[in-house]
């Protein structure tokens, strides 16, 4: 780690460092998209240059990212087919619009949006997505060309064509993977420059053509003409679904790696303005025809091992890679395919590890929604795998919160807590009260249920005088959630009963100020606690109180 004294040197030296990783993977990561190289670099460039300027994290690297990249594929091939010039407009619209998601959010202050995602999903979703990315690399080490795309007739037609195989291909890819995983061991190695360094010596001696090897091939930087894709009105309303779509994984992603290395450093999070700046960001890289771009993990990793001290080494790196573009572009044509190849499948190695799954065996949790989120990215594709696995989520979200179970609170040890009585049998109900707690937030999708539990347990209830309602799970209600309170409080009025709210929230104290319910006027709702609910005054018993 740099001294903390020397904070721009630590920036020079950790820009220096991590450039060598960025452009061999801008233009990895171009492949993936399948996009032309200069697409990655352009995406390269917008994300170094606006997040330094507008972001927050002083260790994020904004860049082009695999699992976008792969994202982008999907979207782009289901729509374009093999029209390569739609495709590169499909590609800016996509990004276009995922940067407009992303400042709305920022500016609606949704920065816990990506929560919305399950970590359980996020980790099966990663595990298939690392698989199908180092598949459909294989192509470009082995020389054959499977006619379909989806994971299993694609993994099959590979492995038929055995035959066919370019083992020179495999034999430098295989090669290349271990130089990477060598130096990667020291940081300031920069491995990925190192190892696409010796492929332009061999495609540049001759030995490529000989081995019938492919390099990348030539590539042009056009920075003087920005601007909107041109695309129909109907294409735009279908990609705004897939840039929704991006932007959650995308912004999922990236939240996940800047707030690690945040906690790890007791730096402050301050996820709207980076939802602000990855707009920004993606915005640009759209107008230059660029990739979508996010703070990816492994080279945030990197930026920080290298010792950077604030997001001037994100700067640097941009200023480096620039001035090797523009002075070695020629040479970048010469890479062999196998060798990108290589650098992807290195750099999604870390998704690749099943033991990320393994906490979920351990813990007895969510095990089956991991496994079907890998599922659906090997069966369904990338782009359909990582809708369903969007939707798993949401599904896991309401399916949590629409429970509609209710907890029966005794008093224990005749002190002043009220507890579960199922959990704890040696709590005590006391006669002609019964307390209830509803176990989720009230809320459109529970609140009917819940109240008929309420009822249920009400009517199976003799000499009833006393229901307290405790809304500690509650911090706000909703119009159906509030009429069915009220509903519920004219019901146990009918009744002869008295039903007290206890643990309510503020906000909702105030909402049932303004609701004015004659069933359930202020003092009904004053109490702060199950104890002070207890301590008002029973209702005198009734003869009729027979339920």
């Amino acid at each position: 780690m740099a001294r903390r004294g020397l904070p721009a040197v630590a920036d020079l030296v950790a820009g220096l460092s991590i450039a060598g990783l960025l452009l061999p993977e801008a233009v990895a990561y171009s492949s993936i998209a399948g996009l032309p190289p200069q697409s990655g670099v352009l995406a390269l460039f917008a994300g170094l240059l606006v997040y330094g300027l507008l972001g927050n994290s002083r260790f994020a690297i904004v860049s082009a990212t695999s699992s976008s990249a792969a994202v982008l594929l999907a979207a782009t091939g289901s729509l374009a087919g093999t029209d390569a010039a739609l495709r590169v407009a499909l590609g800016a619209g996509i990004v276009l619009l995922t940067g407009v998601f992303f400042i709305i959010a920022g500016l609606a202050r949704l920065g816990a949006v990506s929560s919305l995602i399950a970590k359980p999903v996020l980790r099966g979703f990663a595990l298939g997505l690392a698989i199908t990315i180092v598949v459909k690399q294989m192509p470009k080490v082995l020389g054959v060309h499977p006619m379909h795309t989806d994971f299993l007739r694609f993994g099959w037609e590979l492995l038929a064509g055995w035959s066919h195989w370019n083992w020179a291909g495999g034999a430098m890819a295989l090669v290349a993977l271990a130089l990477l995983r060598g130096l990667g061991r020291w940081r300031a190695v920069p491995a990925a420059l190192l190892v696409i360094a010796i492929g332009i010596a061999l495609d540049v001696g001759g030995y490529c053509k000989a081995w019938n090897v492919a390099p990348v091939g030539t590539f042009t930087l056009d920075f003087s003409s920005p601007g909107m894709p041109q695309l129909a009105r109907a294409d735009w309303l279908r990609l705004g679904e897939l840039a929704f779509a991006m932007a959650l994984i995308l912004y999922a992603e990236s939240y996940g790696s800047i707030r690690t290395f945040a906690l790890r450093h007791g730096d402050n999070v301050s996820a709207n303005r980076d939802l602000f700046a990855l707009g920004v960001a993606n915005i640009a890289s759209a107008l230059f025809h660029g990739m979508p771009v996010g703070a990816g993990y492994s080279a945030t990793s990197a930026n920080e091992s290298a010792g950077a001290q604030s997001r001037a080494a994100g700067l640097v790196a941009g200023a480096v890679v620039l001035i090797a573009v523009l002075t070695l572009l020629p040479w970048i044509a010469h890479t062999p395919e196998p060798l990108l190849a290589a650098i992807v499948i290195n750099a999604v190695s870390h998704s690749l590890n099943p033991a990320a799954l393994r906490p979920l065996f351990v813990w007895r949790r969510d095990r089956l929604i991991a496994l079907v989120a890998v599922a659906a990215v090997l069966l369904l594709g990338v782009l359909d795998g990582l809708l369903a696995a969007i939707g798993l989520s949401l599904l896991m979200l309401l399916r949590g919160m629409s429970r509609a179970g209710v907890s029966w609170l005794g008093r224990l040890d005749g002190g002043h807590d009220y507890v579960d009585t199922a959990r704890h049998p040696e709590a005590v109900a006391t006669p002609g009260v019964l307390i209830a707690r509803p176990d989720v937030p009230l809320f459109f999708g529970n609140a009917d249920g819940v109240f008929a539990t309420l009822r249920t347990r009400v009517e199976a209830t003799t000499t009833l005088r006393r229901i307290v309602l405790s809304l500690e799970e509650s911090p706000d209600l909703d119009a159906t959630s509030i009429e069915a309170l009220c509903d519920f409080a004219q019901w146990t009025r009918q009744r002869g009963s008295q039903l007290v709210l206890a643990r309510v929230k503020d906000t909702v104290r105030d909402l049932l100020g303004q609701v004015r319910s004659a069933d359930l006027p202020a003092a009904a709702y004053a109490p702060w606690s199950v104890d002070d609910a207890m301590q008002l005054p029973l209702l005198p018993p009734k003869k009729s109180d027979r339920f």
